[in-house]
């Protein structure tokens, strides 16, 4: 797996790999359908981010395929909010989890000392990875406008301190630089 900034040669992948239903109904900022604009808009909203941001790509076949996005920025009242999506077939083979622990590596190194994150109710494996990377859910559920859906949906609250030492790498032949 690598990561890196994205390109605004990534628009046409990016719109492929995020170009599904069940990807967007899960974000909150992206619209459905996802046209080919609304990549290279995010394509080109990398150029001028100083946040941890990242396209994730999977090594296959000798090259590298777009299979997801993951960052911390600000989002709603949040000044640091874990957010990610991978294409359909990259879910369940680790990479949101391996990913999450390079980008919270980055925050840390960058003086991020609080991140939060959510999930909406209706996806629980988002859940499941958040607590791999030693998230803990407040108990709150809050209603998260998904762009997407067209409607705010009850999304599950988790923080992590990155104070101490939250973020797991379970695997360390995955340690790399973001």
């Amino acid at each position: 797996m690598t990561l890196r900034p994205g390109w605004r040669e990534d628009a046409a992948e990016l719109a492929h790999a995020m170009g599904h239903e069940e990807v967007v109904r899960n974000l909150a900022r992206a619209p459905w359908p996802y046209t080919i604009e609304a990549a290279e808009t995010f394509a080109a909203s990398f150029e001028e981010s100083s946040e941890p941001k990242f396209l994730i790509f999977e090594h296959r076949d000798r090259r590298l395929r777009l299979i997801g996005g993951i960052g911390i920025g600000p989002f709603d009242k949040e000044p640091n909010e874990l957010g990610y999506w991978l294409t359909p077939d990259a879910w369940g083979r680790g990479y949101a989890t391996e990913a999450g622990a390079a980008v919270l590596r980055a925050a840390r190194a960058a003086g991020i000392r609080h991140v939060v994150a959510g999930h909406y109710l209706d996806n629980p494996a988002s859940g499941r990875v958040l607590r791999k990377l030693g998230f803990r859910p407040t108990g709150r559920v809050t209603q998260v406008y998904s762009r997407g859906r067209g409607a705010a949906v009850p999304s599950a609250r988790f923080e992590l301190d990155l104070t101490g030492g939250g973020v797991i790498d379970h695997d360390p032949r995955h340690r790399m630089a973001a």
